[in-house]
């Protein structure tokens, strides 16, 4: 039952008799206590469950204090307490139960007080035992708002033989975490400290102890020790108390930030009233309003049923071939719908499921006698868990595909485990811990208005094919994305990376308007999208669009592409199980140039390395592969992938290119590589491509380099004395300059294309091209942005190569601006300091 209690300071709310199942559900429960009290932000509830999930907060006989994430402060609206009476006792942590769930929602230093009571609290064991049972609410509460000296104190307090005097400067106090570390320092040491508050004393070795003395912010603390190591103990614990400062103050600058970024404009639609926000980073633009619905954690319990090891390896075998061949329709489907790129996700997963060291580690769990799905489950979590464990999120993303293709073969062996996704009747936007790729393929957008997972990456599968269905999308929003309850009405802004929770109704009116505003702009665009992208004192840009099969170039001409300014062929070697050899490569080639019927044809040579890795090549393990043998130095090194690649695109030009074609960004077919740092490589690639074409009686061809890393742009006119055209890729471009890793989902806000840095180099290499009258193009994502295209444009860039969708609004940018205008904002923007206010330039022009 929940009962009212005598007013305290933080407000407290107590439920007796409750019967949660299982520790989530404790928290749950006093969250939403919480929650309906106005003391915390429904996002505080997943930020409670995080806390848990990296550290127990069990304090000690039944007593448990769940509480939120230091950065996650600026949630708690209002100091308060949820207590949980669990008579019967709820499991928490290594055979520990809890039977008073005190859930803590603290504002600055409060949560210092909560903490000393309780740690007195929990010192009278037989009052523990009466509250446990009691079915009186008042009862707790007196017991919590008690502030009464420690039984047993006597006397003044009296420093040890030698001592330090401290100010507590951590902004939210002497909390568990910090205080362990105390703990831990102290115990290093047989000499005997103690730490004293004013006529409190504590033992330094004892967690509980040091709680109880309620060190708040500008308190003041007397560290002293007695025995034979006690200047060195003194020390030691000395510099674990200040160097722990740094870190406190870093941890509550970083929530006030949060705090503050959260609530800061936007350049596009913003709210005019108070509403929760939860930022993340945009995946796939577009504006969607309506319904939440929240998709839970997909696990599910698998039972450990042994059976004969012949009747289980059977089971698996045959699960393992049903799920293959599943996995093969899928790929089809997606295929049909989506393009052979989006499918190659699903061939990869049936790689990883006809991995050798998952089977055999499967089979070894079956001989010690365990059950097949067990064995396959518990074989499964084990190796992504080792994928995760390496902190590398590209190997993160494949735990992620690993444990997606895994849950398929479970259902196979058992359907009762089975784990599906239910969506309500009406449309809504989807909150997801993550989604696999599989589950966003089978995505219905005419049900699911928008998406937004905490976790994940802007080039994640996931976001990947919520762009190709059109679903706005959001990414990395964190775990307080999953506590806003299903069914409250939200926005969600794919294109600046927000979902805004229960907005007001003049704000949804607001951002109706605005998507309807979008809506009709993007139809205008749409149907000017066939008109060239000629600024209003007469500049053409040529545009382009970024494919990897000839299959996706009727679409991308559908959309204004006026040719294709990137063709990954890597796509080739990826979506197979084996090298293609030079025929299909050449088929491949021979029909894009038929489908793109003399237009502009850029074909990148194999970029392999980085977050590309391709099984079959059997390339060598390195331990940062984007600072590996990628790109060029792997063909250089691998005349066995280059040598093909090259004469059969050679062979296409010799059967699909006239002779009287044209040259420059017009040709029909040219010829780039990656990842160039040197004349040097330039050199030997131009020697091996004029003897592959000598040797075939091919015409010349355009060939080019990607300007992709800073030693590329800073000698840019060097490089171009040796070639035709440069292209420039932002996206590693960046991640070179600025040394950010772009798979990195906690660093990917800061990895933009649009810093200051970045533009430099690409102005760099424009001047450097203009010595030898070279064109520069850019395939990178910052060509698709309107805003960015623009900047390009005025730095010197002469084509833009981008997703098709993104096209129109490109153009019409461009249309609508003059050259004159551009080069004067892109000056700006290489002056400005960061890429935050290059940005806010955009807002500014727009005004």
């Amino acid at each position: 039952m929940l009962a009212p209690t005598p007013p305290l300071t933080p407000r407290v709310l107590i439920r007796t008799a409750a019967s949660p199942s299982t520790k989530e559900a404790a928290i749950r429960e006093a969250a939403q206590l919480l929650v309906a009290a106005g003391c915390i932000d429904p996002a505080y509830e997943a930020s409670m469950l995080r806390r848990e999930s990296v550290a127990n907060t069990y304090l000690g006989h039944g007593v448990v204090i769940p509480h939120g994430m230091v950065d996650d402060r600026a949630l708690v609206r209002e100091s308060g307490l949820a207590v949980l009476q669990v008579p019967g006792g709820v499991a928490w942590h290594d055979g520990q139960d809890a039977h008073l769930v005190v859930a803590i929602a603290a504002q600055s230093d409060t949560h210092i007080t909560i903490l000393r009571r309780l740690t007195r609290l929990i010192q009278d064991e037989a009052r523990l035992e009466r509250l446990r049972i009691t079915t009186d609410a008042g009862e707790i509460a007196a017991a919590l708002a008690e502030d009464a000296a420690a039984s047993g104190a006597a006397g003044p307090a009296a420093d040890l033989a030698q001592s330090f005097a401290w100010t507590v400067d951590y902004p939210t106090g002497l909390h568990a975490r910090p205080a362990s570390a105390w703990v831990e320092a102290a115990r290093a040491s047989p000499a005997r400290i103690q730490v004293r508050h004013g006529a409190e004393v504590a033992d330094a070795k004892n967690l509980i102890a040091l709680l109880q003395l309620g060190l708040r912010a500008g308190d003041e603390a007397v560290i002293s020790a007695e025995g034979d190591d006690a200047p060195a103990a003194l020390a030691r614990l000395k510099a674990t108390v200040t160097g722990l400062s740094a870190g406190e103050k870093a941890a509550a600058a970083r929530a006030a930030e949060a705090a503050a970024k959260a609530a800061a404009p936007v350049a596009g639609w913003n709210p005019a009233d108070p509403c929760q926000v939860i930022p993340g980073i945009g995946a796939s633009p577009g504006l969607a309003i309506g319904p939440i619905h929240v998709l839970g954690p997909t696990e599910v319990a698998v039972p450990d049923e042994p059976e004969p090891l012949t009747s289980g390896g059977d089971r698996l075998h045959a699960a393992l071939e049903a799920t293959a061949a599943q996995l093969k329709a899928l790929a089809d489907d997606t295929g049909r719908r989506l393009g052979q790129a989006d499918a190659g996700i699903f061939k990869a997963q049936a790689d990883l499921i006809a991995d050798t060291d998952l089977i055999t580690l499967a089979c070894q769990l079956m001989v010690e006698g365990h059950g097949v799905a067990f064995a396959w489950h518990r074989a499964v979590e084990r190796m992504a868990g080792q994928l995760s464990a390496l902190g590398n999120p590209v190997l993160a993303a494949r735990a992620a595909d690993l444990r997606d293709v895994g849950r398929r073969v479970l259902a196979q062996i058992d359907p009762a485990l089975q784990a599906g996704h239910a969506l309500p009747d009406q449309p809504c936007i989807l909150l997801s811990p993550d989604l696999a790729p599989s589950d966003t393929a089978g995505l219905d957008p005419a049900r699911v208005l928008g998406l937004a997972t905490a976790q994940g990456g802007p080039t994640s599968h996931t976001a990947i094919l919520a762009r190709t269905l059109g679903i706005p999308s959001v990414v990395a929003a964190g775990p307080g994305l999953l506590a806003p309850p299903a069914g409250r009405t939200a926005i969600l802004d794919g294109t600046t990376g927000r979902l805004y929770v229960s907005p007001s109704e003049r704000d949804l009116a607001s951002a109706q308007a605005w998507r309807d505003s979008l809506r009709a702009t993007q139809e205008a665009e749409a149907r000017e999208r066939g008109l060239p992208a000629r600024t209003r004192d007469g500049h053409a840009l040529a545009i382009g669009a970024n494919v990897n099969t000839p299959d996706q170039v009727p679409f991308a001409l559908s959309q204004g592409a006026e040719g294709v300014g990137l063709m990954r062929t890597e796509f080739l070697f990826l979506e197979r199980g084996d090298t293609p050899g030079e025929d299909d490569q050449y088929a491949t080639y021979r029909a894009m140039l038929e489908a793109l019927a003399g237009r502009p044809l850029i074909v990148r040579a194999l970029d392999i390395g980085g977050d590309k890795q391709v099984p079959h090549l059997a390339l060598p393990k390195e331990e940062n592969p984007f600072l590996g043998v990628r790109g060029a130095r792997l063909l250089l090194r691998r005349p066995d992938l280059m040598e093909p690649q090259l004469r059969a695109l050679y062979r296409a030009a010799k059967d699909s290119v006239p002779a009287d074609a044209p040259t420059g960004k017009d040709a029909p077919l040219s010829i780039m590589f990656p990842m160039i740092t040197s004349v040097p490589e330039l050199l030997a690639l131009r020697e091996a491509c004029e003897r592959i074409r000598a040797g075939i009686g091919a015409p010349a061809v355009p060939l080019g380099i990607m300007i992709e890393v800073p030693a590329a742009a800073i000698q840019a006119d060097a490089l171009a004395a040796h070639c035709d055209f440069f292209s420039i890729g932002t996206n590693d471009l960046t991640q070179y300059a600025l040394a950010i890793d772009r798979q990195n989902t906690e660093l990917a806000p800061e990895a933009d294309s649009l810093h200051p840095a970045v533009l430099r180099l690409v102005r760099m290499t424009c001047e450097g091209a203009a010595r030898h009258g070279r064109f520069v193009g850019v395939c990178g994502g910052i060509a698709g942005d309107p805003f960015g295209a623009g900047l390009l444009a005025g730095l010197g860039v002469h084509e833009l190569s981008m997703t098709p969708r993104d096209v129109p609004a490109v153009k019409a940018r461009l249309r609508a601006a003059s050259l004159s205008a551009l080069k004067a904002l892109a000056d700006e923007a290489c002056a400005q300091p960061d890429a935050a206010a290059v940005r806010a330039l955009d807002r500014e022009v727009r005004s």
